[in-house]
């Protein structure tokens, strides 16, 4: 048996506290940003030290959560820096969003049917040439989920996933500042090639990984 002293409910109840009036003082700052009760430079440095507040708040509340009660919160605390430390511009006017979701196509029928389904639906696509398709999306796992992805967004797929047939694996979203927009189509053929990770701003991560090893190392 460990000699470390254990958490109390308590200190679960303190630090949830501690959580709470971190998110008003993060609101409070955001409102008079917003306001014009501060300078404008005076303003972001609050809102960003309130929310590093917050999320350090959050943290030490999601540790001692689930040390005392083995439960987790349901939101990510985002990292405030990148993997070797922020060392962009202060304040960014320009922002990459970067994001990866992975899947596992666990059900094809399903994932082929939802493809049909979207087809028969389709007012661009009428006669011999909506049965191609029909055809293509039921039969070809590549068409159907060409179909699936085009015509529905990221985030939708998300939340209605196993509705076709897909797992969540892991997914990530990083928010990278850049010094002036880039070219139309500059990125495109290698998307992520290019980013800066002292540039990364916050990120988010979600794993499994995150419940299978020591948590106590990630936390």
């Amino acid at each position: 048996m460990s000699d470390a002293v254990q958490p109390t409910a308590a200190e679960v109840r303190a630090a949830a506290d501690a959580l709470k009036n971190a998110i008003d003082r993060h609101l409070e700052a955001i409102e008079r940003r917003a306001t014009g009760q501060a300078a404008e430079a005076d303003a972001e440095a609050d809102v960003y030290t309130a929310f590093n507040e917050m999320a350090a708040a959050g943290e030490v509340y999601d540790e001692l959560l689930y040390d005392v009660y083995d439960e987790v919160t349901p939101f990510e605390v985002p990292a405030t820096e990148g993997p070797t430390g922020y060392a962009g511009p202060e304040r960014p006017e320009y922002l990459s969003v970067l994001m990866r979701r992975d899947y596992v196509v666990v059900d094809p029928r399903r994932l082929r049917g939802q493809a049909q389904r979207v087809t028969e639906l389709d007012p661009e696509t009428s006669g011999a040439e909506a049965a191609d398709v029909r055809e293509a999306a039921g039969g070809s796992l590549h068409a159907a989920l060409g179909v699936i992805f085009g015509e529905f967004d990221p985030d939708e797929i998300a939340s209605r996933h196993k509705e076709f047939g897909l797992e969540e694996g892991d997914a990530t979203l990083w928010v990278a500042a850049g010094d002036e927009p880039v070219e139309p189509g500059e990125w495109l053929a290698a998307p992520f090639e290019a980013v800066d990770p002292e540039r990364v701003i916050c990120r988010f991560d979600i794993s499994d990984a995150f419940d299978e090893e020591d948590l106590g190392s990630l936390r």
